[in-house]
This record gives C-alpha cells, structure tokens and sequence, in this order.
C-alpha cells in the first residue's frame, strides 16, 4: 500500500491567528501522494482549538503551534485521519495510508451524513471528478450507465434536451415516473442548471429505507446533489474550456428518385395498370412527374436541413477562506447549437457559496445559483414532411422562387420554415436557486439547523409562424403568440440533530420540520394573420384575428415532520429507524396526512471476531430494510369539480353559459404508495481489490391514480380515482476492480448491471385497458398488437385465401388457431419500452502523465417503434423508407407488395412494420488526457494543466441501420455523437 509521507521543508509561509506569540513554535512540512507528486488542501489543525492551515499546491505547509505538546491533526479526502503530537519536533513526518474502500467516506443522505459504512440502505455516492468524465449538457446524463438501478437515456439530440430518468422501473400509470431531485438541501427539479463543475458529488437514493424520510415524493427514487464549497487556506481557481462538433449518430435515407418511381410501377402493377416502361405514362400523369421519373431526378429532402451542430463550454471557479469565512464562485457560459439551422441553447449560470463561523458553536451560510437561457428550439416537425416529399420534386420553381407545393404535390415546403424569421420559437428562463442556513450548537452532539430555501423562476416564449410555414399554410395566415410563466418555491425547514455514545452503543436522532410553497402563475396572448411578419410575436395587437388572451394560477402547500434514529452496537450491527407525515393542501379533508415509515438493518460481518483471522473479505456487511414512501401524483384541484365555460344561443343571441366539467373531482383521492423489500450485500475481497454491493428489491405500489368511466346517471363522464397496481422487482450488482497498480500504471474498472422485472398487478375490475395499452402482468409501457410472422408468399395462396388475404399482404400469427384474425383473439404483447437489463462498463488508465477513460453502455431488451420503418406507402403516395418490399420476383419477407389502391391507413396489419428490437450496446465516451509536467506548469505560473480530447456516444452496435434506437425511434430528433477538445487548469 503505497503511503503520504509529510517531510521537513523550510519554513516559507506565516500563518495568521495566534494568539499568544511567545509560546509559538513553527512546525514545517511538506504532504505529497502516492506518486511523490506534492498533494494540495490537506487539512493541518491543532486539535481542539481553531488554529490550522491547508497545505498549498505544491504540498506545502508552515504552522505556528502553541506550544510543544500540541497534538496536530492531518485530514484528507479519501485517507486515514491522523493525530500526532508535536513532541518539541520543528519538524515531523507522517505516513498516511488511504481508507479501505473509502469506508470512511461521508456520503449524503436525506437531512444529513452518514460513513459510508455506516449506511444500511441502498444509496449510490458519485464524486464530481466521474461527473466531469463526460462532457454533457447536464451533470445526469454524464452519469448514464455509471449507477445501477437508475435507466438514464437520451430521446432527443435537440439543442437543450434532457435526460429521461426513473429509478427502479415505473410505477405509475398516469403519473409523473421520475425521481425527486434535492440541491443542497432544496427541492429543485431543474438539475441542467447545475454546472458540472460546481458538483461536489450526487448521492442516489433507492430503497424505502433511504427515501421515506422525503414522505410522499420520494416513492421515485430521490437524487442528492451536492455543489462545492469553499476551503481554509489559499485561494484556489480553476478554469477549463471545450469546444465539439456534433454529428448525427445516423439518419435512415429515404427513397431516392428512381427508387421511388420504381415503387411507384409496382404499385400500378398490382392493380393491372402498368406492365412496362412503355405504361409510365398512366403512372406518371404529369409532364414533368413522367420527365423526372425517366431521367433519374433526385433530390435528399432531409439532407437540406441536417447540419453539424457544436456544444462549447467555458468555466471558471474561486475557492478559499480563513478559519472564520469559506467561499466558493463560479461562473459558466454553455453553448449547443443543435443540428437545424436556429436550434441552440445558451446557457449563462453563476454560483455563490459562503459559509462564515459567528462564533465557536454558531455559523451561517449562503448558496446561490443563478442561470439564465437565451434559446431558440426548432418543434416544428421538419424532417417528418422532408421525409415524405416526392424525392424528384425540386423546392424551387423554375424562376428560382421556393415552391409552396413542390411538384405542385400534397405537402407544404418545409424549406419555408428556413427563411430567416419565419419560425420563431425563443425563450428566455430566468431562475433563482438561493438557500441560507443557520447552525448552533450548545451542546456536545447536539446541532440545531434552520434551512430557508427560495427558488423563483421567470420564463418567456415567443412564438411565431409565418403564412407560409408547415403549420399555417393551410391556415388562414401566420400565428403569433407570447407567453409569461412565473414560479415561485418557498421552502423552510428547521433540522434537530443530537449524536450521543454511550460504551459500545452510539446513537444519533433527527427531527425535521418542514413548510413547502408553491405558487406558479403563466398568462397567454396570441392571434393569428400578423400584418408585418418583421413583427414577429411582437405587437399582437395587429393580429386582426384569432386574439386570444389567457391566464392560470396554481398555489399548493405542504407541511411535514420527519423522524430518524441511527443506532450502532459496536459499530458492527447498525439499526435505522425513520418515519415521515406529510399534509398536502391539495387533498381533501380526511386524505390530507400521511405517514410513511421505514426501517433498516446492517450487520457488519467482517468486524465480527471469528473474521479477524481470514484474509479473503477486507469488507462484509449485508443489509436489509422495508419501508414505505408514496408519489405525490395528485394535482392542485383535481379533488374539485371544475366549472366549464358552455356557448350557447337564444333567439338568435350568442351567450355564455356554466357548467360542471365533465370531468369531475374526487375528494377522496389520496398518495401513490410504494412499499419496498431491500436486501443488500457489501463486499470487499482481496484488500478491496475487488469491491463492490449486490441489491436485490421487492417493489409494491398501491392506489395508481387512473381515469375512471362514470355511468350516464351521474351527469357526468369521468373521474379520477386510485384504482391500480404495479410491482417492480430486481437486481442491482455494482463492482469496482483495482486490476493493475503500479508506480507508473495502473488500471481501475468499474461494471454495473441492473435488471428488473416491471409489471401492471392490477387494473379497475381485474380487466386489461387496452384504449391506453395497459395489460395486467406486463409492463406499463408495451405494444399491444399482432404479430407479424412474414409475408404471405405464392406458395401460400390458398392458405392466405383461406383468411381473405393474398400473396404480397402482411402475414400474421393466428394465435387462438381459429382460422381468422380477430382483434381479441389475436392480439398479444409483442415488446415493451422497458430494458430486460442495463450494464455500464468503465475503464480507467493511467499511464505517467496520460489518463484514457473509456465508457460503455448497453440497454438490452427493449422494442421501440421507429418511424421509419412505418413510413410505407404501398400506394406511392409519399416517398417512403428505402425498404424491401415484396413482388413475385422479389418474394421477401419485409414489407408487403405495394399496391396503387392501398394507402398506409388501410394497409392490413400496417402497424406491426414498426416494432423493432431496440437493443443496444454504444462506447459512450472515450477519453484521452494529458496532464503537464508540474515544471512546465510553473513556469506557465499555474499549478495544474491537462489538455483532454474526447469522443461521446461514437460507436453504436445494435440491429438497426443507420439510427441510434436510444432515440426511440424518431424521426425529427436524431441523437447526435460529438467529438471535443478541452484545456483544464488550476492557479
């Protein structure tokens, strides 16, 4: 094990806040790391008294002590603390050796901290440095693959776009499915704020015995995040920059030209019209159609508008403090520009964190989060009507103006949409993350927190689209609309901790109160036939029609006290009990409280006696908890009945009348539940070595809101109500391996593999929904259809007739054997949404001066239905996929024959072409780093450079062709790879 060593230095430093000069002695050192290079920021103190020092960059340091018999304490992130007495030395050397698989490391949980260790429920701790691994435009898509049990994924490569996150599955039907985000110790949903580089680490919250202490919103999953803080010593600034290129990660090409007027003769084929080239004439009824058949014209209609995009970041950071003051300030510029002309996100946020000692046993803090957006999204479908242009249609007309109608065709020409102004859809975000803290503590163990958090948010979108645009040109002229949303969150919570040891037991209790409001107001404006299209959304007041004005006001309220008691016997066998009520204002009276309690179980095993003597596990601990935690899945007024406006006429006169909306409230909806069984293995073999935990876990949630049918006799139509049931259940495996140390190389690896098993266990009368796809014993989202088993072929004939198909016509499974394709007997699950398993593979080398991380991911199981494989007109009325469809010469089993009478619509079977094994495995990120000699970085007066190249989602190995299917299967947001060059530094 290699050690630090702090060895006798010249005294080149002064150090402030002695008190007492006389009996000062100076004690020098220097502390480097295992590669001899000097290690910055370790803590030196003089136990029990405010006196200390960080060391500098190089790893140096001066103190003045008291006097001889001054006991010093060294503290390191990731090592051993030590305490050692002066002894009259001038000088001292000490060895410190780094914890056994970061045992002692504090990991975040909710309303505190805890050693990990110590933790006997299921939570992830990932450090900022494996954040920064991937350039990313948020701190949790960086994290994809890295965490078992949390599916993160990427379904747009739009400009801004964010990750979709769940935590062990699905649970809800009709409710929200993603985690609750904490930031430093404020509820704040919008995590892409955040600058990676601010993040100090991100804590995953899984088990029921982790998140219960968050009542009824931590059902989901709860993810901590935690920003930097300042630091006693010199001030330290850091600076970094990158710029990448983005390009499609693959984009499926439609019909060329001539690929198309092909299909487009089988298709008049079929019906007996055609038989030769000499029949294009009867196919091709237009001049120029008949022309640019014959001589091959083409045009790629996506190819006009898919560019390169680029993604940019510039960061810097101050961190340092006095013994009395701390603070930490960054500022953040980010850039992606997307793969459409007008599609960016600019992003400009600034940090703020002071935390400042009034006195021994009182301090006050301050962390502030300001960001700003000034954006411009392309939603306007674009490359779903380029994709369906006739393919030989020129976008221009002969006098070199943009034809409206392309080939005087049926869709709108998209390139309308590229004029400069003609769609506009700009949004400028404001929001305010401010929390202030104050903490005393009178007593010996004993801390007294108040927490006051404030996050407000201001947004406006202007949106515009010109007469001529995809969506207003069959419309009568442009649309303009502004809209103004604000939000506002107040939250204030007083934390009560008291740590006490009594022997071998050790206990420590906390008690929460917390009060949560929520206030969000958006007002809307808009009209149609905008006089000056210059005026854009601006001056809506010439609109001369359509205008429109609207408003909307939601406020709701939240008051809870929380409870949780950590025991320790001998620091080997650990008990957490925790319990949480919440009252909501937007409940009725009777549903309003809720309690949501949780216990857990450790057993350090490998700190048992008759352990002491093996050499295998350097760390075992099994664990266990139950609990219950609930999704706050309800509303603001969904447990009232809404007024509907109702217009009507009497003699001949226009006039407003009111009524109960026809969806009515339910004053007796309640929380989601969620009760979870956690069982969990912690494992270190071989000096740690090899680490890693196993978790396996038992999921039940109860009281699903779902929309429930009313009988005519109500007068009303529907209702919501906690009807249903979903289980989700696992296994969660996480491993770190040291496989080669070394003085000059070395090689660490971690693997993550989760599995769960996700279903529907119950629906209103034990009866499939199958309006919403929702099917008992399957998981929440699959594809209810038949199967499509090949294309009947010439062989089949009477086989096929026997059924009323013919050769060419989608072939089906017959599952009841009945002889005939019903919808209710033939009809089976064909795939879900849902992965069978996620693993994350992640290697790191280091070779001397070079670092290389490479990342893989894979996402195994999953159906996804892909847009292109549905984009099939037999009848040739649209360009289509470039796909093989059958003929009597070609008689595959792909696509059907095309056929001039038969559109998509009526296509038998037609949705069964879509379904796709959306399985996957992608090297998510490679890269390679270079860090300078410290020679060359003094003399450039820094004291850290590393220079980066970086490759993101480069490499995608899966069963489709030319498109990334983490994408889902969109069309008009194609996932981009991007490629990057960056400089770190540190002053």
């Amino acid at each position: 094990m290699q050690l630090l060593t702090v060895a006798a230095i010249p005294s080149v430093f002064a150090q402030s806040g002695v008190t007492n000069q006389q009996q000062q002695v100076k004690v020098s050192g220097k502390v480097v790391d295992e590669t001899g290079q000097g290690l910055p920021n370790v803590s030196v103190k003089v136990k029990g008294t405010s006196i200390g020092i960080a060391t500098n960059a190089q790893g140096e340091f001066t103190l003045n002590i008291p006097n001889s018999n001054s006991i010093l304490t060294f503290a390191y992130v990731g090592y051993k603390p030590i305490e050692q007495s002066a002894a009259g030395k001038s000088t001292i050397r000490i060895a410190m050796a780094p914890v056994d698989n970061n045992l002692d490391q504090v990991v975040v949980i909710g309303y505190g901290t805890v050693k990990k260790r110590d933790l006997t429920g299921s939570v992830v701790s990932v450090k900022g440095d494996e954040i920064l691994k991937v350039a990313s435009s948020n701190p949790i898509e960086a994290l994809q693959g890295k965490v078992s049990g949390v599916d993160i994924t990427r379904t747009s490569g739009a400009a801004g776009a964010n990750a979709s996150v769940t935590v062990r599955g699905n649970r809800s039907l009709a409710a929200n499915n993603g985690p609750l985000y904490i930031v430093d110790g404020i509820q704040y949903s919008t995590y892409q704020d955040i600058n990676q580089n601010d993040i100090a680490s991100i804590e995953f919250l899984k088990d029921a015995s982790s998140t219960a202490i968050y009542g009824s919103r931590g059902a989901n999953g709860v993810i901590i995040i935690t920003t930097k803080r300042g630091a006693t010593g010199d001030v330290k600034i850091t600076a970094g920059s990158y710029y990448g290129i983005a390009q499609l990660t693959g984009y499926p090409v439609p019909m060329t030209g001539p690929q198309y007027a092909n299909l487009k003769r089988e298709a008049y084929r079929t019906i007996g019209t055609w038989n030769s080239t000499a029949d294009d004439s009867k196919v091709f009824t237009s001049a120029q159609d008949l022309a640019s058949a014959r001589n091959g014209a083409n045009f790629y209609w996506p190819g006009f508008f898919l560019k390169d995009g680029s993604q940019q970041d510039y960061n810097v950071s101050v961190a340092g403090g006095s013994e009395k003051t701390k603070a930490y300030f960054s500022m953040d510029y980010f850039k992606e520009a997307g793969l459409y002309d007008n599609d960016y996100s600019n992003r400009y946020s600034l940090r703020l964190n002071i935390d400042h000692q009034v006195f021994t046993d009182f301090k006050v803090g301050l962390q502030s989060q300001l960001a700003y957006y000034d954006q411009n999204l392309r939603d306007d479908n674009i490359l779903s009507v380029a994709n369906k242009i006739i393919p030989y249609f020129d976008p221009y007309n002969t006098d070199g103006s943009l034809a409206k109608f392309p080939g005087n065709g049926n869709q709108v020409n998209p390139y309308f949409n590229e004029q400069k102004g003609a769609y506009v859809n700009e949004n400028h975000i404001t929001r305010l993350l401010s929390t202030a803290f104050a903490e005393w503590k009178p007593l010996a163990g004993l801390s007294i927190r108040s927490n006051l958090g404030v996050t407000l948010s201001t947004s406006r979108n202007g949106h515009f689209e010109g007469a001529n645009t995809l969506n207003r040109a069959l419309s009568t002229g442009s649309l303009s609309s502004i809209t103004h949303t604000g939000d506002n969150t107040l939250i204030w919570e007083n934390i009560i901790t008291y740590q006490k040891s009594i022997k071998d037991h050790n206990f420590t209790a906390t008690a929460v109160t917390s009060y949560q409001s929520n206030r969000t107001e958006n007002s809307l404006a808009q009209g149609t036939g905008q006089l000056l299209a210059d005026q854009s959304y601006q001056a809506l007041q010439n609109n001369p029609a359509n205008l429109k004005i609207s408003s909307n006001y939601i406020g709701q309220n939240l008051v809870s006290g929380a409870f949780r008691l950590n025991y320790a016997f001998k620091s080997k066998y650990l008990l957490t009990l925790t319990g949480r009520a919440d009252g909501s204002s937007v409940l009725s009276t009777g549903n309003k409280w809720a309690f949501f309690p949780s216990a857990a179980a450790a057993w350090r095993v490998v700190d048992e006696n008759f352990m002491q003597k093996q050499t295998i596990f350097s760390e075992l601990k099994v664990r266990g908890s139950y609990g219950m935690a609930g999704n706050a899945s309800v509303l603001p007024y969904q447990t009232q009945s809404n007024v509907a406006i109702i217009p009507y006429s009497w003699n001949d006169i226009t006039a407003l009348a009111y009524g109960l909306d026809p969806k009515i409230g339910n004053p007796d909806l309640k929380w989601e539940l969620t009760k979870t069984l956690n069982l969990g293995l912690d494992f270190g073999i071989l000096k740690n070595r090899i680490s890693g935990t196993v978790d396996y876990y038992d999921s039940k949630t109860q009281d699903l809101l779902l929309p429930q049918l009313l009988p005519a006799s109500t007068g009303s139509q529907r209702t919501l109500a906690n009807l249903g049931k979903t289980s989700n259940k696992g296994i969660e495996v996480g491993l770190r391996t040291l496989n080669i140390e070394g003085t000059d190389f070395s090689w660490t690896s971690n693997i993550t593999y989760s599995r769960n098993k996700e279903k529907i266990t119950y629906l209103p009368n034990g009866v499939n929904d199958v309006a919403n796809s929702w099917f008992i014993g399957y998981p929440v989202a699959s594809f209810y259809d038949y199967n499509k088993i090949g294309i009947w072929q010439t062989s089949e004939a009477a086989q096929a007739a026997s059924y009323g198909y013919k050769p060419g016509d989608i072939k089906v499974q017959d599952v009841d054997g009945d002889g005939k394709f019903t919808t209710t007997g033939d009809r089976i699950i064909v795939g879900s949404a849902v992965p069978s398993y996620t693993f994350g593979f992640s290697n790191d080398f280091k070779y001397k001066s070079f670092d290389l991380n490479i990342m893989v991911f894979g996402r195994i199981g999953q159906t996804f239905v892909s847009q292109y494989a549905l984009k099939y007109e037999p009848n040739g009325i649209e360009n289509s996929a470039n796909i093989d469809y059958w003929t009597p010469e070609n008689p595959t089993n792909d696509y059907p024959r095309p056929n001039a009478n038969v559109s998509r619509a009526a296509e038998p079977f037609a949705t069964t072409l879509g379904y796709k094994d959306g399985s996957f495995v992608k090297i998510r990120n490679a890269t390679l780093g270079y860090t300078f000699p410290v020679t060359l970085a003094k003399r450039l007066r820094v004291s850290n450079v590393r220079f980066y190249v970086s490759a993101k989602n480069f490499a995608t190995f899966s069963k489709i062709k030319d498109y990334d299917p983490e994408g889902g299967g969109s069309f008009d947001r194609p996932l981009t790879k991007l490629f990057l060059a960056g400089l770190s530094l540190s002053l």
